[in-house]
C-alpha cells in the first residue's frame, strides 16, 4: 500500500512539473497587441506593441521579454523585462521598474503595469503570433 502511494505521489509530481514546463514553453515567441494608458494627463501614450519572449534554457520558469512599440509601421525597441512564470496562476511576473503581471490563457495574454505599488498605469492585451 505504501509503495502504491509513493508511486501515485511521484506521478503527480512529474505531471505538475511537466504541466509547468509545457505552459512555460508556450509563452516563448512573439506576442502582439495593445498597451493602453490608464492615468489621464500622464506622459503615457497608448501603443501598439510587439513582445518577444525568450525562455531561459536553464530554468523553464524564467523569461526575458524584449518589448517593442510600433511607430509608423516600424518596431522601436523600448526595453527588456525579466519575468518569472508561475504555472499554478498561469501568471508571468516582471519586476522592472514597476510590477508587470501577465495572465496567460492559451494564445492570449492580458497584463497590467502597476507603479509605486498602487497606481495602475497600463493595461496590456496581446495575442501570440
Amino acid at each position: 500500500m505504501n509503495m502504491m502511494r509513493l508511486l501515485i505521489f511521484a506521478l503527480l509530481l512529474a505531471n505538475a512539473a511537466f504541466a509547468q514546463q509545457k505552459n512555460a514553453v508556450e509563452i516563448a515567441g512573439t506576442w502582439e497587441g495593445s498597451s493602453i494608458c490608464t492615468v489621464p494627463n500622464s506622459p503615457c501614450h497608448d501603443e501598439h506593441v510587439i513582445y518577444h519572449f525568450t525562455q531561459d534554457p536553464k530554468d523553464s520558469t524564467k523569461f526575458t521579454v524584449a518589448a517593442d512599440k510600433v511607430v509608423n509601421g516600424q518596431e522601436e525597441y523600448m526595453g527588456t523585462l525579466n519575468c518569472v512564470f508561475t504555472a499554478s496562476k498561469s501568471e508571468l511576473f516582471c519586476d522592472n521598474p514597476g510590477d508587470w503581471r501577465f495572465t496567460v490563457t492559451g494564445k492570449s495574454m492580458k497584463g497590467t503595469l502597476v507603479i509605486n505599488k498602487q497606481t495602475l498605469y497600463r493595461k496590456v492585451s496581446v495575442e501570440k503570433k
